[in-house]
């Protein structure tokens, strides 16, 4: 996976503008783990979710990858279900097709 597979076209301003975030994090593992995650999510969230949402996508990069990993504790700050949702994410990092 290398990029957006849904097309926003659907979306509000606000949607959009998350999924483009999601897509252009910084660090390409994390462009991974949002942006799929989002494309996959944001569409059902309410504006509870998509505002808890936006604290998680406000953290560091560099932090954020140590904690959906688990290299380091979750701050209390994040400990909430859509950050566990997101640490349970499984990213389709690299599909490989093959011919059988």
């Amino acid at each position: 996976m290398t990029g957006l597979k849904r097309s926003s076209a659907d979306l509000d301003p606000r949607r959009r503008r998350i999924l483009f975030r999601c897509w252009h994090r910084g660090i390409r593992e994390m462009d991974l783990v949002l942006g799929q995650f989002a494309e996959e999510n944001l569409a059902d969230m309410d504006d509870e979710t998509l505002d808890a949402l936006e604290t998680i996508m406000a953290e560091e990069d560099n932090d954020l990858i140590k904690w959906i990993n688990g290299a380091e504790p979750v701050p209390d700050h994040l400990r909430m279900p859509l950050f566990e949702r997101i640490c349970a994410y499984r990213p389709d990092f690299d599909p490989v097709e093959k011919d059988i």
